[in-house]
């Protein structure tokens, strides 16, 4: 006869494989897109001030060229938040 457990087993909860691998999945996808994801986004927002440049040079009277600046502007400060912990110790 075996001795009996000191935890009764509805104490337990049972576990399914597919419970468990789901958030394990999903936890390493994140970790696997998370560091290239803030490599490019950093980079972008450091190459993106040198786009600036010819379009304020060509000046903004052309409307064009005045949404094409503020949608690198807005592109800009979005790669800002997402690559601001690249390489981050």
């Amino acid at each position: 006869m075996s001795n009996p457990s000191p935890l009764p087993n509805e104490s337990v909860a049972p576990s399914s494989p597919e419970a468990e691998t789901q958030p394990e999945l999903r936890h390493r996808l994140v970790r696997s897109i998370k560091g290239p994801t803030q490599f490019l986004s950093f980079w972008v927002a450091i190459a993106l001030p040198f786009i600036y440049f010819p379009l304020l040079t060509q000046g903004l009277g052309d409307p064009t060229v005045t949404l094409t600046f503020f949608v690198l502007l807005l592109v800009n400060v979005f790669a800002l938040y997402l690559g601001h912990g690249y390489n981050r110790s």
